[in-house]
């Protein structure tokens, strides 16, 4: 990234930290995907703004537990391996668990 004017690196360096603890308990990672993504897709995503990587079958283990994502009976198309399926994040139901109390941890 290019050098940043005026207070901007701080402006920044501020959000991704906000980023980071936010994402730990609310479910913003999907407002960052399309609207139908695969778990790797997901995975990445996550393990980007946390900077480690995370263990793939502990992580998919979990967000399936939690019941929010919706197979969307389709998969990946035009790729070169296997076809993943695809998700998406149910919002609805996100709101009334919330709602009752549940909480978000990844």
């Amino acid at each position: 990234m290019p050098p940043l004017g005026f207070d901007h690196e701080e402006i920044l360096q501020c959000a991704i930290a906000r980023l980071r603890n936010k994402i730990r308990y609310e479910p913003i990672g999907f407002e960052l995907l399309p609207a139908r993504f695969t778990l790797s897709q997901l995975q990445r995503l996550y393990e980007q703004i946390l900077e480690r990587e995370l263990d793939k079958r502990n992580f998919r283990k979990k967000l399936l537990k939690m019941d929010l994502l919706v197979d969307t009976g389709e998969k990946e198309t035009e790729v070169a391996h296997r076809a993943a399926k695809l998700y998406k994040f149910d919002t609805q139901k996100y709101a009334s668990l919330k709602q009752a109390g549940f909480t978000f941890e990844l």
